[in-house]
């Protein structure tokens, strides 16, 4: 008995008949993708297979894994200093649904986490204990600065016990204005960091690097908080 398929054949001039067009990619992105790898596909693939092969350097094609699978799995440290925790609090909840990006599982240990959303005001007293968490988070982390006093100290930049901006003392990624920001600035936030993951490679990236500095050194509170990587500057002025 003769059976036949019954896989619907394509009709003229559809998507499925355009050269170079692969499932479940679109055009731009395929044409893109033989646009990097042409000088590779002339010499190792037929003629009649070049619009249907790409061949890929391993390089290329392990940046964009290993970024796509960090950049939607990024678990933030869970922890607030003032007012825009809540913010941050409510951007976790179901109404503005954090979980579609993947960072919705906040972590209560930095070994844990690859994220420190600086949320509130920044305090002499806890530069030290944010440095020492920043510390021991595992690398790739990075740090988003949330709010105008994390920022830049916001209205309390004058005050005697708050530091102007968490810069200061860590590297941060992103900042975000406003007192408090909302919800969907975090969110926005969170597609800046990203874009920027998305654009790292393993050839330059420091925490695969043999010159990396280290752990920053934890503030001293004393009667003033000490940098101690400003110590030589502090003696000169003395």
């Amino acid at each position: 008995m003769h059976l036949q398929s019954r896989r619907p054949t394509a009709r003229k001039g559809s998507k499925d008949d355009e050269p170079g067009i692969c499932k479940g990619l679109s055009s731009d992105e395929v044409l893109t993708g033989l646009n990097m790898s042409e000088e590779f596909n002339n010499d190792r693939v037929p003629s009649e297979l070049q619009n249907n092969v790409v061949i890929t350097p391993v390089q290329t094609l392990l940046d964009k894994i290993y970024n796509w699978g960090r950049k939607r799995s990024t678990w933030p440290m869970q922890f607030g200093l003032a007012c825009c925790a809540i913010e941050m609090i409510t951007t976790a909840a179901s109404r503005h649904d954090l979980a579609r990006f993947g960072w919705e599982l906040f972590r209560a240990s930095p070994r844990q986490a690859d994220l420190m959303i600086v949320a509130g005001t920044v305090t002499k007293k806890m530069v030290p204990q944010i440095v020492r968490l920043y510390n021991q988070m595992p690398e790739p982390r990075y740090v988003i600065a949330m709010g105008a006093c994390a920022t830049a100290g916001g209205p309390f930049k004058e005050g005697y016990n708050v530091v102007s901006g968490i810069d200061k003392f860590i590297p941060v990624d992103v900042y975000i204005t406003g007192c408090p920001p909302r919800p969907e600035a975090l969110l926005h936030s969170i597609l800046k960091l990203q874009e920027q993951i998305e654009k790292q490679t393993l050839r330059q990236v420091s925490w695969y690097s043999k010159d990396d500095a280290g752990p920053i050194p934890v503030p001293m509170l004393g009667p003033d908080l000490v940098d101690v990587r400003r110590s030589e500057e502090i003696k000169q002025k003395a």
